[in-house]
């Protein structure tokens, strides 16, 4: 049976991360966002987690680390997490972004065009873009 077009689900974009707290300055210090869970490996089989978001947003990052971590990070130039901001992006949180450990790359034509690409520590890509978003 497929999705209910009423469900306005909560999205969680998992990732693995080498450093959890250079993803912290990064996240949280250099975008922004808020700690909404941070838990530590305290058992076989597990592994350090922290998630990262708005509150009261319809979705959340969780990035999983430590010792246990059971796949690298595996970013290609198509991992894109981006973020509508119907409007310009400032100069300073792109600074910001890059003092947390963050490095301005392209992302092609289209996101150069529309918005800032910056790599996580990590290497995954954030796209701050211009553009608005629409369910129209």
């Amino acid at each position: 049976m497929p999705l209910s077009r009423t469900l306005d689900p909560h999205v969680r974009i998992a990732r693995p991360s080498r450093d959890l707290a250079a993803a912290e300055r990064f996240w949280v210090g250099g975008l922004g966002l808020d700690v909404l869970w941070r838990s530590t490996a305290d058992g076989s089989g597990e592994h350090d987690l922290l998630m990262v978001g708005l509150p009261g947003a319809g979705w959340h990052l969780e990035l999983v680390g430590g010792e246990r971590l059971a796949a690298d990070p595996a970013p290609t130039a198509d991992d894109l997490l981006v973020l509508y901001l119907d409007g310009p992006v400032a100069d300073e949180l792109v600074q910001e972004l890059e003092r947390a450990g963050g490095t301005r790359v392209s992302a092609g034509p289209y996101w150069d065009r529309w918005g800032v690409t910056v790599a996580d520590p990590d290497g995954y890509r954030l796209v701050l873009s211009t553009r608005g978003w629409s369910n129209d």
